[in-house]
């Protein structure tokens, strides 16, 4: 069968004593497309050099979802990077329910999110529709795991499907990351089935310990199968560290989501 999945992987967590150029250099050579984190860390016209191809990246740098001023800050973050998007052919950009600070952590908590939260939520996505539907461009929304992210608001992955289905726009996709889903919820393949119609992009790392499939305790061989089996054919993305050698973790990351 083969590999159905355009597969990435993070630039920003593999080799990190090397420059980002190398690093998205190496991936193209290996086969992969690239994903960014912090795009101002790095010399874009290296990156454009590079020729590699970027599935995703980092979509503010500032901004939230549920708050006048936070939305604002947010959509005002959110035209400047789709700019830097479109000038490194970016096909996704990402979002999150708040700006994350150092270790992850938000920096606007809430443990309890409010029915205005929520409803101020729907309207700031979507009016990062409306900016991406101008720009031609498509944001995504991810769900993060309270344990490492505590107290942001719509970090779940219930919490993320519920948003963008009842925005349902195709500028606004599902970043449905099965390591935070792991330590979340658990269920991977079910929640895959609930999001499908809605996922932009699949993100994986093995838990515990963020790294390639096969260190830890997650079937991704059984996950890919799984998502092949319901119709999915989009971009695998692995958003983790490698145990050992990066080469190796890219191959157990390719063999485990090859068919």
């Amino acid at each position: 069968m083969g590999q159905p999945f355009q597969l990435a992987a993070c630039a920003e967590t593999l080799w990190q004593d090397k420059p980002i150029a190398w690093r998205a250099s190496r991936l193209k050579e290996l086969g992969f497309g690239v994903g960014l984190w912090n795009w101002p860390a790095w010399d874009l016209s290296e990156l454009e050099k590079t020729g590699a191809t970027f599935t995703i990246m980092n979509g503010y740098l500032a901004g939230r979802l549920a708050d006048d001023e936070g939305a604002d800050l947010l959509l005002t973050s959110a035209r400047e990077t789709a700019e830097v998007g479109k000038r490194l052919g970016a096909a996704r950009l990402n979002l999150h329910g708040t700006g994350l600070g150092d270790g992850g952590r938000p920096i606007w908590k809430h443990d309890v999110v409010s029915g205005a939260m929520w409803l101020k939520a729907h309207d700031t996505l979507n009016r990062i529709c409306d900016l991406a539907e101008e720009l031609e461009v498509q944001f995504t929304l991810e769900n993060l795991n309270l344990l490492d992210h505590p107290g942001c608001p719509f970090g779940s992955t219930a919490d993320v499907l519920a948003l963008v289905s009842a925005v349902n726009r195709p500028q606004l996709r599902i970043n449905l990351d099965l390591y935070h889903t792991q330590i979340g919820e658990g269920d991977l393949i079910r929640w895959c089935e609930k999001c499908l119609p809605w996922i932009g992009e699949v993100q994986v790392a093995d838990n515990p310990g963020r790294c390639e499939p096969g260190s830890g305790e997650i079937n991704y061989a059984g996950v890919a199968k799984a998502l092949f089996d319901m119709g999915y054919r989009g971009p695998v993305g692995l958003e983790a560290f490698a145990s050992g050698e990066p080469e190796v973790a890219l191959e157990a990351f390719r063999t485990a989501f090859t068919l």
